[in-house]
């Protein structure tokens, strides 16, 4: 296997445990927390590999994630 591989598998799990973590702190339903996360800064940066904040531990990305997007979330769900 190359890296490439390698590092498209590591990142899938990744995003699969930010999603999960996401949705279960924050009372989410799956689909949701997968929304707001595809659809968020840190989303892009992961893919992206800018920074190496994919190489960060999920709970604190999960972190990062509520503090850039929830409020957003909620707000737009108020209106």
């Amino acid at each position: 296997m190359d890296e490439k591989v390698l590092e498209d598998i590591y990142q899938e799990r990744l995003e699969e445990k930010i999603v999960e973590y996401f949705a279960e702190k924050n009372n989410l339903d799956y689909q949701t927390a997968l929304n707001i996360y595809y659809n968020s800064e840190l989303a892009t940066k992961i893919n992206a590999g800018k920074y190496g904040v994919q190489y960060l531990d999920f709970k604190v990305l999960t972190d990062i994630l509520e503090k850039s997007e929830l409020k957003r979330f909620k707000d737009r769900n108020k209106e």
